[in-house]
């Protein structure tokens, strides 16, 4: 990379705001980014802006994207796990879908290893402490345990989510992976039933290092609930259509958390004086202030990529080459064994020429930005198919657009995704719990690196 020295001008002209310039000629596209990574982190960042080039004019406005991509270096070594599941066990469950969760958690059991803890929690009207947050020692015990779940008769979700977090936030040992699996048939029923109150307490658990990832089974349980339980916890979400495919799902939520490289991701921009963040694609609440953007990312896996967008809007600049943010992550490292730092700037050079603006534009940028409209349009296709603006043809077609945009950004898990809910409602089927699960992964921004 190229180097070049950060120098402050001199008098900032009338009504100009106070900056910091880089001196010499243009920089490259390289100069914007800056992809910093030792051999031995997990982890490596890149800063890039959307357009080499943006304009002088006030009110001028460009996206940057950041990019956190994960290497091999962490294989064959992952973090210690401590798992809690949280398994719904009303009424509903009863008969196959309890057998094929109790084949589930057997599975998740032969998976883990010594090191590793375990708790078992079950919801009903009330919430059994099946098996306490211990370590992974005695299986076939463990096994035990889990086939005397029996079911019972409504569902109290929050306390279910209460208990399951109580039980991974008392392991005091730092370093671990905590996870909270809360696998659901239905509306709560029992206790607190408020939408506001259930994220409210999946949030203070993040807040703890705790993470829920949320698994909906069959037709009848929100799935706004389930994806709104993710989305404000970092965690997945997941969508089982049939009893037989809840140990499938638990083996793909289980890779992935055994291939996690990078956790407790914090992203932090600093901008100088006469830049200000304007939104943050894909984040529920970012923290914004005058000069500083804060908010978190999913963990990341081994071999994958999380990307998040944000637009900025800045303030009348002199012509010239300007440091526009500076990008500080911090991240829990699991081949360092770490908190680890990354670190890059974004820079842009102020010209008057709009051609030569537009002339500029990255086309990495582009397609990411593409890919988050093409999320809002699957929220607005939804919206229409509840309201009945949009018939099941006109959903159709809105959705076979998307479908194009999100196969040309090289979305194709999402796409298909897509291609499930076309089906589903060309069958007369539900759609709406599968696309809220494509919004969701679109959101987080993660694709194979």
């Amino acid at each position: 990379m190229e180097d070049r020295t950060l120098a402050m001008t001199g008098m900032p002209a009338a009504g100009s705001p106070d900056r910091t310039m880089l001196t010499g000629q243009a920089p490259p596209m390289d100069l914007q980014r800056t992809a910093m990574g030792a051999p031995l982190r997990a982890l490596e960042l890149e800063a890039v802006a959307g357009a080499q080039k943006a304009l002088t004019l006030a009110g001028s406005r460009e996206h940057m994207l950041l990019a956190l991509r994960a290497s091999g270096a962490a294989a064959g070594r992952r973090m210690p796990l401590n798992i809690c599941l949280a398994i719904d066990r009303s009424g509903s469950m009863e008969g196959e879908p309890l057998e094929f969760v109790k084949r589930a958690c057997s599975y998740v059991v032969d998976l883990l290893e010594p090191s590793d803890v375990l708790s078992v929690v079950t919801f009903e009207e009330g919430v059994d402490i099946v098996m306490p947050a211990r370590r992974v020692l005695n299986k076939a015990l463990i096994k035990e345990h889990i086939a005397r779940i029996q079911a019972g008769n409504t569902t109290n979700v929050y306390d279910g989510i209460v208990a399951a977090g109580a039980q991974v936030a008392s392991v005091g040992a730092a370093g671990y992976l905590s996870r909270v699996l809360v696998l659901t048939d239905g509306e709560p029923t029992a206790g607190i039933k408020d939408f506001q109150s259930i994220v409210n307490q999946v949030g203070e658990l993040k807040q703890r290092g705790v993470v829920v990832t949320a698994l909906g089974f069959g037709g009848e349980y929100n799935e706004e609930l389930m994806a709104g339980m993710a989305r404000r916890s970092g965690g997945n979400y997941y969508y089982i259509a049939q009893p037989s495919l809840i140990p499938e799902v638990f083996r793909r939520e289980m890779e992935t958390l055994m291939t996690i490289s990078a956790k407790n991701v914090r992203v932090r921009f600093t901008l100088p004086r006469g830049v200000q963040c304007r939104y943050v694609y894909g984040v529920p609440s970012p923290r914004l202030d005058r000069r500083t953007v804060e908010f978190t990312l999913p963990d990341v896996e081994r071999g994958a990529a999380v990307t998040n967008l944000t637009e900025m809007e800045f303030a009348a600049h002199t012509a010239g080459v300007y440091r526009v943010a500076r990008v500080d992550v911090t991240y829990d490292d699991a081949v360092s064994g770490r908190t680890e730092t990354l670190g890059a700037d974004v820079a842009l050079e102020f010209v008057a020429d709009r051609a030569a603006v537009e002339a500029s534009k990255n086309p990495v940028v582009q397609r990411e930005l593409e890919v988050h409209l093409a999320s809002r349009n699957l929220e607005k296709t939804m919206m229409g198919m509840r309201t009945q603006q949009l018939t099941a043809m006109g959903a159709i077609g809105e959705l076979q657009k998307t479908r194009m945009t999100l196969m040309q950004a090289g979305r194709v898990d999402q796409a298909n995704e897509v291609t499930m809910a076309i089906g589903a409602i060309q069958q007369g089927g539900e759609a709406e719990k599968t696309l809220i699960g494509t919004i969701h992964n679109l959101d987080q921004g993660k694709s194979k690196a």
